[in-house]
């Protein structure tokens, strides 16, 4: 079992002038904290025009200032947007690999699509083909990353000529690359292309048990091409984070917070939204209060249960081994979501790592070995399907037409007798 945390930057309303200031630079220190305690990954989305959800439209500039703070946390791009309205390819291939030089080999590569119209829109996205869209992008990004030089390509969603595309990762072929996932159909596709799945979604056990059979059972199978160089075999899941010894204050402490996550997330996806003129935190509240799922006046006692993960070290170290029993490979916290405290998380986090991250380090290595062993030969059989992107032979490389015409041999003359002097 791996762990890791998220962020979507989130800053409800009301805004003070220095508060995205402040946004960034605590996000910053709990990925220094995060990885100073062993935590394995840090995920930062990319989402664009959301307000009061996520001001993580840089996510990729967020993780090169973490590289820069940290040692051995892998730093995951969850996600980038790959369809070339939203990043060109190249692009996105050059800042892979530039996040992964510069944190050492340490850069995670998820892809996406983008889910609200508000980012759709913004960018001109062809919604019906987006998830076809991301795919073919997301596969010669993979290959612009490798291949020197990169062929060129004529798509469906972009085109491009021969060119090196520069620089080159330092993980071989390529960074870890996984995929966003909502639902079981997108599970299979990550399957089928050799991909991780990222569930930024929050399932009960069962579900993500018949998730692990679905996906595990296509990497097994003949249906597994990679999309990319490698074959990323990994699941990722979602969990709320809120840990404390007495389990009311964890409820204090994350619940609210949590909720609003989901909350935001819906009313941006179905309801019709005015750019800069949201007001989703004070309706959360005043829906949240009036609401009969809630006890009234906020008290912990009677029917209220806590979402799974906000607790005490004894009951996340229960939530966790459910769901390492499903087999999901790796959990994420959603630590930094509506208001919630920055000491609280720092908390949380340094309760983690002293009384549940233990219980599980001792057995990461028999485990790992163990999977590897298992996956090695359908993993091998997945890379004997793909088919590569052909190479050009050095004589069918393009020359590329200078920039400005050659000077006449007079202006050349002139010109040396200019630097001469």
């Amino acid at each position: 079992m791996r762990f890791g945390i998220f962020y979507e930057l989130q800053l409800p309303k009301p805004w003070s002038a220095d508060d995205e200031q402040k946004l960034f630079s605590e996000a910053l220190d709990q990925i220094e904290l995060a990885d100073r305690l062993g935590v394995d990954y840090a995920w930062a989305a990319e989402h664009h025009f959301l307000d009061e959800y996520s001001h993580s439209s840089a996510s990729d500039l967020l993780l090169a200032a973490a590289a820069a703070r940290t040692k051995r946390i892998r730093l995951g791009l969850g996600i980038r947007q790959v369809i070339p309205s939203y990043n060109h390819p190249a692009r996105t291939a050059e800042t892979v690999s530039t996040l992964d030089l510069i944190s050492n080999g340490r850069a995670e590569f998820g892809i996406g699509e983008g889910a609200t119209r508000m980012e759709l829109d913004g960018f001109g996205v062809n919604v019906p083909v987006k998830r076809e869209h991301a795919l073919e992008a997301a596969e010669q990004i993979a290959n612009m990353m490798v291949m020197s030089p990169y062929p060129g390509f004529e798509g469906r969603s972009f085109s491009m000529p021969c060119r090196n595309v520069l620089p080159k990762p330092l993980q071989k072929p390529h960074p870890p690359m996984w995929m966003a996932c909502t639902n079981r159909e997108s599970v299979k596709v990550a399957a089928r292309n050799g991909l991780g799945v990222l569930a930024f979604t929050f399932t009960d056990p069962d579900e993500a048990a018949q998730w692990a059979d679905i996906y595990y059972g296509i990497i097994r199978s003949e249906e597994c091409v990679p999309l990319g160089h490698s074959v990323n075999p990994n699941i990722a899941m979602m969990t709320a984070f809120s840990l404390h010894h007495d389990a009311d204050e964890a409820v204090r402490r994350g619940q609210l917070n949590f909720e609003f996550f989901g909350y935001a997330m819906a009313k941006l996806v179905r309801e019709d939204t005015v750019p800069g003129r949201t007001q989703l935190w004070e309706r959360f509240l005043e829906e949240r209060q009036h609401s009969r799922s809630h006890v009234a006046k906020g008290t912990l006692g009677g029917t209220f249960q806590a979402s799974p993960g906000i607790g005490t070290p004894e009951s996340f170290i229960e939530h966790m081994r459910t769901l390492e029993r499903t087999g999901v490979d790796q959990v994420i916290f959603l630590q930094q979501a509506g208001r919630m405290d920055h000491g609280d998380i720092c908390r949380s986090l340094e309760l983690f790592g002293s009384e549940v991250l233990p219980t599980f380090a001792a057995e990461r290595a028999e485990k790992d070995e163990r999977k590897a062993r298992e996956l090695e030969p359908f993993i091998a059989a997945a890379l004997e399907r793909k088919r590569p992107m052909p190479a050009l032979a050095d004589e069918d490389i393009p020359v590329v037409p200078a920039s400005k015409p050659p000077l006449p041999e007079v202006a050349v003359g002139q010109e040396k007798q200019a630097a001469a002097s």
